[in-house]
């Protein structure tokens, strides 16, 4: 009988977590007060259908200061309705096909010596690295905070933009 109410009890607990938790990625981004711009270029590229899916996804999440430091008039660009398609991909670019908190992530690394490459929804080829207990992206971007999960997948907060090799 105790292990039933232990299990009926971890159930409950399990069930109230999932609640609090957002249901997608792209919910996190919406709620977010730093990731504004990075909503408006998802409502641009109409990604934001492919982010509430069901996943699993991994999306490196860049904070609007990061967007304010692309050269000047690049995000604008970025953003014009006949610039679409290279807008996909740049977003494509912080979007991995996997759900990878923080620990994963660092354990990859360490499996891999030094450093675990990923292929993103982009196409774009990252190599993710430990700087400390810091998580490098291509030895340029650095995650500022990690492992916001929801339902289909985990949000880590980035300082740059990931751009597409031309």
């Amino acid at each position: 009988m105790k292990f039933a109410m232990t299990t009926v009890f971890a159930f409950a607990a399990s069930a109230a977590l999932a609640q609090d938790m957002p249901a997608t990625v792209a919910d996190i981004v919406m709620e977010s007060p730093d990731h504004t711009t990075l909503e408006q270029a998802v409502v641009a590229a109409d990604m934001g259908e492919a982010l509430m899916g069901e996943g699993p996804f991994t999306v490196f999440a860049p904070t609007d200061a990061a967007f304010a430091a692309l050269p000047e008039g690049a995000l604008e660009e970025a953003l014009m309705p006949e610039n679409r398609d290279k807008l996909v991909q740049i977003l494509g670019c912080h979007v991995v096909e996997a759900r990878a908190l923080a620990a994963d992530v660092a354990q990859m690394i360490a499996d891999d010596g030094g450093t675990h490459p990923v292929t993103t929804m982009g196409n774009c080829e990252l190599n993710l690295t430990l700087d400390g207990d810091m998580v490098k992206i291509n030895d340029v971007v650095t995650v500022t905070a990690a492992d916001m999960e929801a339902g289909n997948g985990v949000v880590h907060v980035v300082d740059g933009v990931l751009l597409p090799a031309m």
